[in-house]
């Protein structure tokens, strides 16, 4: 279909259009409040921004948390979302599906957020103070010790070696906290230490 289109029908078309869409940027038109009524506002607004390092395996990517809620306030603070951060040399923002599921992880109602124990004879965990299961495993780890420690080999040459308890230290922590680990562990002379970047 062929259509004859003056200079002058064209000027004429494209000024009213330009002059309805002008009108209607300039809020004379109820589009803009529809649009307004529908967007949904951006989720991460008023939200507190921490740093922190991904728990699972031991890459030990690094993740931002988003919470909300003033601690100076006295209010709790809730974390409404968790995404890779782009700043970190390890992951540059990316995450596996464990660490994108993270914020599920973090309010799922299973997840313990105490010690538990179960005690000798029983089916059941109870729940117990973090102050009363520290005190629980040093006390174990000292009278294990005091039973088993080698202090010298049968020829009478001084090894210091506890040789009856293992330690399996934690991949998602700083070099500092690892060094620091390590010094720790290997003073109480216990050879069995891994980490769980190397496993």
């Amino acid at each position: 279909m062929n259509m004859e289109l003056s200079r002058r029908t064209f000027l004429k078309t494209t000024g009213a259009g330009l002059a309805g869409t002008t009108l209607g940027a300039f809020g004379f038109s109820e589009a803009e409040a529809a649009v307004a009524a529908d967007v949904k506002p951006f989720h991460l607004v008023n939200t507190t921004e921490a740093r922190n390092t991904c728990t699972y395996c031991s890459v030990a990517c690094g993740i931002i948390i988003y919470s909300k809620g003033d601690l100076r306030k006295g209010e709790k603070a809730d974390i409404v979302h968790i995404e890779g951060d782009a700043d970190h040399p390890t992951n540059r923002g990316t995450l596996c599906p464990k660490g994108a599921a993270l914020r599920d992880i973090v309010k799922s109602p299973t997840r313990l957020t105490q010690p538990m124990i179960r005690k000798a004879g029983s089916n059941t965990f109870e729940a117990i103070s973090w102050d009363a299961a520290l005190d629980k495993i040093a006390r174990a780890m000292k009278d294990d010790r005091d039973a088993n420690f080698v202090a010298t080999n049968s020829d009478g040459v001084t090894v210091n070696r506890w040789l009856t308890t293992g330690f399996l230290a934690a991949s998602a922590t700083t070099n500092e906290t690892a060094f620091a680990t390590y010094k720790v562990v290997r003073s109480t002379g216990i050879l069995a230490f891994d980490n769980q970047a190397r496993v």
